[in-house]
């Protein structure tokens, strides 16, 4: 049977995630509603994608007993609110990055899926590419030995994208030192630097993050200039390096 989506909010990243999920067989993968704060707007966006239910309020999708898991595509402010009443309606959550404005709200919201014992993930997709499936079976099969140091660098002219200037969102590769991605880790010690734009986000960011037995990972990110966008996972026995773009699923 068919996972059933709804989408809360019809916005540009709710229509992004709704045409990629479009190309998965329909046998597996299906949006049979959507929710967004005015009526209207939801039903140009279920005429667009060919979804059957339009609601005018996020409260119906969540009372939809035809939707098995919600994604929240919002503007990040409202992540909280929404993901909240979905997880207290019994409905699982995708909920797209960042997936709450700090820590406070994001422990909130992870613990509340744990008590309603409810599937909960912010869609950092990177997550799934296919070269980070690579490094977790290079690491677990230690081609590399002992890895000490990670290199990355993530930089694109975006200073201009909107949502960019008010949430900027960027995944390193220092969780190469998180027991092949499955168990957090955090540094001993962190040195950074960078500079805001006028909204109060990161627009550059250089890291160095020092881990126990001496392993180091330095990170550098910017919105207003193109890096080489590559990563160097350096071990005892060798050195990886994915090079192309880090933040696609074209990463080689």
């Amino acid at each position: 049977m068919a996972t059933r989506w709804g989408i809360a909010s019809a916005g540009k990243i709710s229509h992004d995630f709704v045409t990629a999920l479009s190309v998965l067989p329909q046998a597996e993968h299906v949006v049979v509603a959507v929710a967004a704060r005015q009526l209207s707007r939801a039903k140009d966006f279920a005429t667009l994608h060919n979804i059957k239910a339009a609601y005018g309020s996020y409260e119906e999708l969540a009372k939809d007993p035809n939707v098995d898991v919600v994604y929240v595509g919002s503007i990040h402010p409202q992540h909280m609110q929404i993901t909240s009443l979905m997880l207290n309606s019994g409905k699982p959550c995708l909920v797209e990055k960042p997936l709450t404005l700090n820590l406070k709200e994001t422990k909130q919201l992870i613990n509340l899926a744990r008590n309603k014992k409810l599937f909960l993930m912010e869609a950092i997709w990177s997550r799934f590419f296919p070269v980070y499936q690579l490094l977790r079976d290079e690491l677990k099969a230690g081609t590399l030995g002992d890895v000490l140091q990670v290199i990355a660098n993530f930089g694109i002219p975006i200073e201009n994208v909107d949502r960019i200037k008010q949430v900027f969102v960027y995944m390193n590769y220092s969780m190469i030192f998180n027991k092949y991605f499955k168990l957090y880790v955090m540094p001993e010690k962190i040195l950074a630097s960078g500079s805001l734009n006028k909204e109060g986000v990161d627009s550059s960011v250089a890291a160095i993050l020092n881990y126990d037995a001496g392993k180091v990972a330095i990170i550098s990110t910017h919105t207003r200039a193109l890096f080489p966008n590559e990563a160097f996972i350096v071990g005892t026995k060798g050195t990886i390096k994915v090079s192309g773009t880090l933040f696609t699923p074209y990463t080689c």
